[in-house]
């Protein structure tokens, strides 16, 4: 295991230092007294974990690989941008763009999310990726959303509030995202319909709740399928009558 203190060290520093151990086959690195640091994990390949203590900058695990992030706080913009496998965990809140174009791999997030998590997520070939939101999210989650599966518990969500925001699936043409509560109509996007989820989705549904519960030490209730509202496309072309004849 390698342990690096990052407080006064540029981001630059800290990532030439990471790939550097990454590379000579280290596959436990714990980063102290972080805050701010940019790109942390960019495109790293294979598997092992970084532990990260503090709070990371933007774009934290873009273009992964394999690893597994483990985030002792809160994190910033563009969390997994364009990742392709592995995991981030992140303990408390993260902010906007969380999964921008995400191919493949895990998201969990303990707390609430910002704007437009899941922004052109998509699937490649046999690589689904996966986000779960413990908490709440802002406006536009899913928006151009191509694949996937995405998933809002509301844990802390009073009764009888949506534990999203509107324009949700503004543009979804692929996936499904999944919301426990309540979601009005008028808070979707044109083109999309909602359901409860089929009994095979809620199986799959159930395995991802299962991981995120264990990996976050959080005891979810017992769940049912009533329990949640299915967010999906009613057609893989929303804009097809726009911009062809």
């Amino acid at each position: 295991m390698k342990v690096l203190h990052c407080r006064g060290k540029h981001y630059r520093d800290v990532n030439a230092l990471v790939e550097e151990w990454w590379k000579g086959g280290y596959r436990h690195i714990v980063l102290e007294e972080v805050c701010g640091h940019r790109y942390l994990g960019r495109a790293l390949e294979g598997e092992g974990r970084i532990d990260i203590k503090g709070i990371p900058g933007d774009d934290l695990g873009m273009f992964l690989n394999g690893p597994s992030l483990w985030v002792f706080g809160n994190a910033q913009d563009g969390v997994g941008n364009t990742m392709n496998q592995g995991k981030i965990v992140v303990q408390g809140d993260a902010r906007d763009i969380l999964g921008l174009s995400m191919r493949g791999g895990k998201i969990w997030v303990r707390g609430n999310v910002g704007y437009r998590v899941g922004i052109h997520m998509k699937s490649y070939e046999d690589e689904h990726p996966v986000i779960v939101i413990g908490g709440e999210t802002g406006d536009f989650l899913g928006e151009y959303m191509a694949g996937g599966f995405i998933v809002v518990l509301g844990l802390w969500t009073p009764k009888g509030k949506s534990p999203v925001g509107h324009f949700v699936a503004s543009g979804m043409h692929g996936g499904k995202i999944f919301i426990r509560g309540t979601v009005a109509p008028s808070q979707v996007g044109a083109g999309i319909d909602l359901d409860i989820p089929t009994e095979e989705e809620f199986r799959e549904l159930e395995k991802y709740l299962e991981e995120f519960a264990t990996d976050l030490a959080i005891p979810l209730p017992l769940f049912g399928r009533q329990d949640f509202i299915k967010i999906f496309p009613r057609t893989t072309r929303p804009y097809g009558r726009l911009y062809a004849y």
